[in-house]
């Protein structure tokens, strides 16, 4: 390369034009460029489908992952919401137990039967349910015993008084019933003299 006067070479400009400007017509391509042999398209190829290939598995990963983050979202809202009725619920459920006491001592008539029952239907429609009846079999997970005794007339621990409804909402239990339970007795009892 010829140099320039202040010491520094002169730029080479290349054309790589496919079409010369001048004439219209399409150029060759230079000779080590036409030598190349054929494997380079191929080799090059090969690249092409590897880059491919992980930029498919990279969205793939990618869209795996919204498609998580959308289903946790939304399990998430719906955990937030059931909560929140959840807490609601449990703060009304002293009014329900006054709504009951009144029923119990024949209070509840005119205008405040109707307001008891439609707050019942109101609280029922969001999955409150009262549960524990005289009778049921005592259940530790769903039963919190307050009184114990034993019976001859029972074959399993048994409520024998409710003294307090249970409620839950679907399968959570928001409160639980409050009941007296009595066992069975047992029909021999353990005496001292066993040894003799």
């Amino acid at each position: 390369m010829p140099a320039r006067e202040n010491g520094h070479e002169e730029p080479v400009i290349r054309d790589n034009r496919k079409i010369d400007p001048e004439t219209g017509q399409v150029r060759e391509a230079p000779a080590d460029e036409q030598e190349a042999p054929a494997e380079a398209p191929q080799a090059q190829n090969g690249e092409l489908a590897a880059q491919l290939a992980e930029r498919t598995a990279d969205l793939q990963r990618l869209q795996a992952e919204y498609t998580n983050y959308r289903r946790r979202v939304e399990r998430d809202r719906v955990a937030v919401r059931e909560q929140a009725v959840a807490g609601a619920l449990t703060e009304l459920l002293p009014v329900l137990d006054d709504i009951g006491r009144a029923r119990d001592h024949g209070e509840l008539t005119g205008g405040f039967a109707k307001v008891a029952e439609s707050l019942e239907a109101v609280l029922t429609k969001l999955g409150l349910s009262p549960f524990g009846q005289k009778g049921d079999p005592f259940d530790p997970t769903v039963h919190e015993a307050l009184m114990h005794s034993y019976s001859t007339e029972v074959t399993e621990p048994i409520a024998v008084e409710v003294l307090q409804l249970g409620y839950r909402m679907g399968d959570r239990v928001l409160r639980p019933a409050r009941v007296a339970v009595a066992e069975p007795e047992d029909a021999t009892p353990a005496s001292d003299d066993d040894d003799n």
